[in-house]
């Protein structure tokens, strides 16, 4: 009776390891399909939509006087908060993980005082926190800026230009040309 236990104990043993076992998940194919580097995201994205939020309130004196200008209209203010939407979410494309510096034989822009993106990329990979809490403070960033253009403040507006303007210095000067800070 005893072997008749470990017998029938081998079997169900056996079959639960091998007989019920799943098949392997079929290979996924990648989540993220990347296309564009940091480089070119910068220059396609956050620039042009950076450039339209700082310059969406200004004064200036011409020879007819003090030229006001500001978003007027219902779509003038979605235009900007576009903008504004573009810049976050180009923050959160930055972090997919594998993402290049520049297309492949790129060189530094300004090699006197630019990294090559080699250089930036091992930096990105020596110390991804940093990089991680660059681009979040990016999209934080333009958190007033949003708010600004949902109450439709131009004043808040024009002031929050300068928390953009520092979170990308920020990230430049660890990012892109870390020789800058030791020379100021």
């Amino acid at each position: 009776m005893a072997l008749s236990f470990y017998r029938l104990f081998s079997i169900l043993l056996l079959v639960s390891l091998f007989g019920c076992s799943k098949p392997a998940p079929p290979t996924r194919s990648p989540e993220f399909l990347m296309t564009s580097t940091v480089r070119e995201i910068m220059a396609s994205m956050v620039m042009p939509s950076a450039d339209e939020l700082w310059n969406a309130v200004s004064s200036s004196v011409t020879e007819k006087g003090v030229v006001e200008k500001a978003p007027q209209s219902e779509q003038d203010w979605k235009d900007i908060r576009a903008k504004a939407i573009t810049i976050m979410e180009a923050s959160d494309l930055l972090l997919i993980p594998g993402r290049h510096a520049a297309p492949p034989g790129s060189t530094a822009q300004d090699p006197k005082s630019q990294l090559t993106p080699e250089q930036i990329e091992k930096l990105i990979a020596d110390d991804p926190d940093s990089w991680t809490k660059f681009a979040h403070g990016l999209h934080d960033s333009v958190v007033p800026a949003l708010k600004a253009i949902d109450a439709k403040d131009k004043m808040a507006l024009s002031d929050a230009g300068d928390a953009i303007d520092k979170a990308c210095e920020n990230c430049h000067l660890k990012f892109w040309y870390p020789n800058e800070s030791k020379n100021k």
